[in-house]
């Protein structure tokens, strides 16, 4: 795809990172900001476009982030960014339960085009992944009477009290947090890198675990995320989901695929559940639906969805004028600009450039992947033994060369990359080399 953008597509550094203006930031940041929020890189942003980042010294960095998977079709596209402002200039807030709009029903009739399922779909629209989880939980329950929760291991489902207790690893996200929510819990899921087991194989030893440990017909709601973002980019072995898919179907279970990170355009289809030839009953959207803005949506079966009394769901900002503006402009662009093809563009060039690092450096036990979505397992040499210090060399090297790139994984030893769609194959290449110093440097020192 060609395309003009308003920042040349190319690393470019012109201070050590982080530069002066970001050192003097990060100071005024430790006087106010909580250390809680904690940062990956201390390089201040001032502007982006495309898949490049500008920072407040005049750095051009390669994002290989995306903010974790929200700018999927690029930085500041000048689309939304219309979209957005003309919004604003009319209506910024009404309150959709109060006074509708226009906007809101349009996005919802889009989720129900787009999500899997040829059946009837409604959708409700809140603020961000978590809220949606914890509304697509609160449905769940409503319609089926029961209250058991089920999620992967490895799961990462969000930071409020609730998505908490359905994220699987401890830290940092949940430690000192407590007490959790109870009736929520976490389940076998298929690692094939890790199991060796068969998706069939795995997903019995999911059911024996449920049924030995929970009681199927206890089970209100089985969450998934059809890749796992935060988890480590797991893809589960084929037929995993199929046979988890008939469990639930057989035991009146509501199977909800949490799509907020690997969903809208980034793994090549709208919905990365599709890659398993599987059919949910209800999806989680958030993340890349509105190009930064804060949106996110519970979309399913009407059965299901309508099961909630009026007033059991929503939110005040849930469904904003702007942001809705924002999605539809985000929706638009995909379909215009073939950005489902980019993302398969994008995949080919990536498995083309970093596909066989697992043969060229003993430090990588596995790179997988879909669309632009990837993830490079680091281990000791000649074991499966994650190793966590090289993930962390890893990204100190790519940020202080201009390349921003995110952790991920239970033991923090997956190296993450999600750039944008729109990223050109020469920036994957510069940023790929970038990566590959920093894991030679670590392959060459490795103690013998």
């Amino acid at each position: 795809m060609t395309a003009t953008y308003s920042v040349p597509q190319k690393r470019k550094l012109v201070t050590a990172l982080p530069g002066p203006k970001s050192v003097e930031l990060q100071a005024r940041r430790e006087k106010t900001v909580a250390r809680g929020a904690g940062t990956l890189a201390n390089i201040y942003m001032d502007h982006g476009a495309g898949a490049i980042l500008v920072d407040v010294d005049g750095n051009q960095i390669i994002d290989l982030g995306c903010g974790i998977g929200v700018t999927t079709i690029g930085h500041a596209h000048p689309d939304v960014a219309a979209a957005a402002s003309a919004q604003a200039a009319k209506l910024t807030h009404t309150l959709f339960t109060v006074t509708p709009y226009e906007n809101y029903v349009a996005v919802a009739e889009k989720l129900s085009q787009i999500t899997p399922g040829d059946f009837e779909k409604h959708s409700v629209l809140v603020n961000t992944g978590a809220e949606a989880v914890e509304n697509a939980v609160k449905i769940a329950r409503k319609f089926t009477g029961r209250r058991a929760i089920v999620a992967l291991d490895h799961a990462f489902h969000g930071r409020t009290n609730l998505t908490m207790a359905m994220t699987y690893r401890p830290w940092p996200e949940r430690a000192g947090m407590g007490p959790f929510p109870g009736e929520i819990y976490s389940v076998p899921t298929s690692y094939p890198f890790r199991d060796g087991l068969s998706g069939l194989e795995a997903a019995e030893k999911t059911i024996d675990y449920i049924n030995t440990h929970i009681g199927a017909t206890e089970v209100a709601a089985f969450f998934v995320e059809p890749i796992q973002g935060d988890g480590g980019i797991v893809i589960p072995a084929p037929g995993y989901f199929k046979r988890i898919r008939e469990f639930c179907t057989e035991n009146g279970i509501v199977f909800v695929a949490d799509e907020i990170q690997a969903g809208i355009a980034r793994t090549g289809v709208w919905y990365s559940i599709e890659h398993h030839d599987v059919v949910p009953d209800l999806v989680t959207t958030a993340k890349g639906i509105a190009g930064g803005f804060p949106l996110a949506a519970v979309t399913g079966r009407a059965d299901i969805m309508d099961s909630v009394q009026p007033g059991g769901i929503g939110g005040t900002f849930g469904g904003n004028p702007v942001s809705t503006a924002a999605a539809l402009a985000v929706f638009n662009l995909i379909e215009r600009d073939n950005l489902l093809g980019e993302a398969k563009r994008v995949e080919a060039a990536l498995w083309a450039r970093i596909g066989d690092w697992a043969e060229k450096f003993s430090i990588v036990g596995e790179v997988r992947g879909k669309g632009a979505m990837f993830g490079v397992e680091l281990v000791h040499p000649g074991t499966k033994k994650p190793y966590p210090e090289a993930l962390t060399a890893v990204i100190k090297h790519a940020t202080t060369n201009g390349v921003i790139a995110l952790d991920a994984g239970s033991w923090d030893s997956v190296l993450r990359i999600m750039p944008s769609v729109v990223i050109s194959d020469e920036l994957i290449d510069d940023a790929a080399t970038v990566l590959e110093e920093a894991l030679a440097a670590l392959v060459a020192a490795y103690p013998a």
